[in-house]
């Protein structure tokens, strides 16, 4: 395969803040975030194993995922608007896409707040269509 696996991290890196308009979350709660979105699709991949007791059937970037690297990128959008319609494009180019939604119990005063989207592991260019103009975080 001449195509190496991958997987982009899209965070919303600017939340709502009734007194100051936009604002930052902590550092350490943003890592968080991204992490749920990357480990996301693996612990789904996990949960279906035990639950079917049987080998799942992978395709040929997710089998490289597993046994191979793992190549990750993270990049940035500002509103809860671009987050969604970036995972409703990958949704409906049929990624694997999953969508992070904090429940508010730190840092978002008890909302529940989408913070995240993991996209892949998947063909890389199928992925780059979605998020390739984004910034780099």
């Amino acid at each position: 395969m001449s195509k190496e696996a991958k997987q982009v991290i899209v965070v919303r890196t600017k939340y709502p803040d009734k007194i100051n308009g936009l604002r930052k979350i902590r550092t350490g709660k943003l890592m968080a975030q991204a992490c749920h979105a990357s480990t996301s699709w693996l612990a789904g991949l996990v949960r279906s194993i035990i639950e079917n007791d049987k080998k799942p059937n992978l395709n040929e970037f997710e089998n490289q995922w597993v046994f191979g690297r793992f190549k990750k990128i993270c990049v940035g959008v500002s509103s809860e608007g671009e987050l969604q319609e970036i995972y409703e494009k990958a949704k409906n180019a049929g990624l694997n896409v999953s969508k992070i939604v904090d429940a508010g119990l730190t840092e978002f005063g008890g909302e529940a707040t989408l913070t995240c989207v993991g996209i892949g592991p998947n063909d890389p260019d199928e992925i780059d269509k979605i998020t390739g103009g984004l910034p780099l975080l």
